[in-house]
């Protein structure tokens, strides 16, 4: 089955639609690249899939050692290259409730986020700075 469906509305918009559950997720391109900015860019989605994804591997391994880190926050960063014109780093801040998190549970969260499935997609060209504030 697909994963998505995505049309062109014109002005540099597109709106993606996810075909199982039927969201939808409109984007825009950025004001520094001819456009108006007011939806994610295609870059900006790439950049914030790493954070989703982290927290969402975190929230299963969690759920399976009974670890609270409801309310985690995750805060992007992405940074621009030009000539090509291309993501060059996300930096990630992670930001957990306070908890009594032990040593073995920070460094399960830790290693895990690190592995998600975005983290190891992405190309090695593009730096990730993590940083876990517990």
């Amino acid at each position: 089955m697909n994963t998505s469906e995505i049309i062109y509305k014109g002005e540099l918009r597109t709106n993606a639609v996810h075909l199982r559950s039927g969201q939808q997720i409109i984007t825009d391109a950025p004001v520094d690249n001819n456009g108006k900015g007011e939806a994610f860019s295609p870059t900006d989605l790439l950049a914030t899939s790493l954070g989703c994804c982290m927290l969402t591997v975190m929230g299963i391994m969690a759920k399976r050692h009974s670890i609270d880190v409801d309310g985690t926050k995750v805060e992007i960063v992405k940074v621009m290259a030009d000539n090509p014109r291309r993501v060059s780093e996300v930096q990630v801040e992670i930001h957990f409730p306070k908890n009594t998190y032990t040593d073995k549970d920070k460094q399960l969260l830790e290693n895990t986020a690190l592995a998600c499935p975005v983290a190891k997609s992405l190309h090695p060209d593009i730096k990730q700075k993590t940083r876990f504030h517990f």
